[in-house]
């Protein structure tokens, strides 16, 4: 269920890049985009809390009612820190290097991020890098390459490729430090606060800069409305859920999924060709996926000091929300 979960989230995230494309040629501003994407979600996940109180509900925490609501705020603090430092960085430093460059080798840049993950939790300790693991993600990491590179020749710009980086470096850090949030908050919550932080990033920056040109029609709010409730509602509910069941390494792997979602929909929505190469570097992915299925990773729960047992965790890495 957890890799399922980690698919739908990659195919979801997927699709925003074809709704982009279509938001834009609709007048929709890169800025527009952001502050309209992030302030509709948290209204979205707000209004859903408010109408299913159940989904505020997290896991059980440890005894001390004064402990356990001083830790609390210290995990929402945490989840909009994500949101209006992680998220809202990410974000900003990928349309910015967009600006410069061209979207295949931005993608690719950006997906050095699974490499980093999976390093970091290593050297942090968090996880265990098997031979199985590391295959996938060698394999996963491959067919990544190869359906961008297979989009042609693409154009480097220095600035570009360094806000690039940069925006793979911030989505690292953003998903080991939501790794150590989401067994604590319901993923209703987390999403909600993670938009919100955000939205009042952007929010801020919008009234400091002058604020957005809102003008565009019908078509531009529609595929608005898409990247909100599709590309960042559904993918970031479904990418915690799974995350919670897989663990970061795991989570980052099947989110190579994403640019294979993005080249096909581009092929059927924006009349884009699909090469030998990209059909290749698509068969590679889903062939990690398999490997990860046959092979979980999982370990036993550890005992904790009460005596109940702990939560069950991937032996290797896990990443966040776009």
């Amino acid at each position: 269920m957890g890799a399922a979960l980690c698919l739908l989230s990659a195919a979801c995230f997927g699709a925003m890049a074809v709704f982009g494309k279509l938001a834009y040629d609709a007048g929709v501003s890169p800025t527009s985009l952001l502050l309209v994407r992030f302030g509709l979600a948290a209204a979205l996940l707000w209004l859903v809390l408010l109408t299913r109180p159940g989904l505020r509900r997290a896991a059980p925490g440890d005894a001390g009612d004064g402990r356990r609501a001083t830790r609390r705020g210290r995990v929402v603090a945490v989840a909009l820190g994500l949101g209006a430092i992680g998220y809202a960085t990410q974000a900003s430093l990928f349309f910015s290097a967009l600006e410069l460059m061209d979207a295949s080798l931005l993608a690719l840049i950006l997906y050095t991020y699974p490499v980093m993950v999976t390093v970091a939790a290593v050297l942090l300790g968090r996880d265990r890098l098997t031979p199985g693991r590391g295959a996938a993600l060698v394999a996963a990491s491959g067919g990544t390459l190869l359906v961008l590179l297979g989009a042609g020749g693409a154009g480097f710009h220095p600035l570009g490729a360094l806000l690039a980086f940069a925006a793979a470096v911030t989505y690292t850090v953003y998903i080991l430090v939501s790794d150590t949030v989401v067994h604590r908050l319901a993923p209703v919550a987390l999403s909600a606060l993670v938009m919100t932080g955000a939205a009042g990033t952007l929010g801020a920056r919008a009234l400091v800069t002058g604020g957005v040109d809102l003008s565009f029609g019908w078509r531009g709010w529609f595929w608005l409305a898409a990247i909100a409730v599709v590309s960042t509602v559904v993918a970031m509910l479904a990418f915690f859920a799974g995350l919670r069941r897989t663990g970061p390494s795991t989570a980052a792997i099947l989110s190579t999924f994403e640019p294979v979602v993005t080249a096909a929909l581009a092929t059927l929505a924006l009349g884009e060709a699909l090469t030998l190469a990209q059909l290749a570097g698509g068969a590679l992915v889903l062939s990690s996926v398999a490997v990860l299925q046959l092979r979980p990773g999982r370990v036993r729960p550890r005992e904790q000091p009460t005596g109940r047992p702990g939560p069950a965790r991937d032996t290797e890495p896990a990443p966040a929300a776009r």
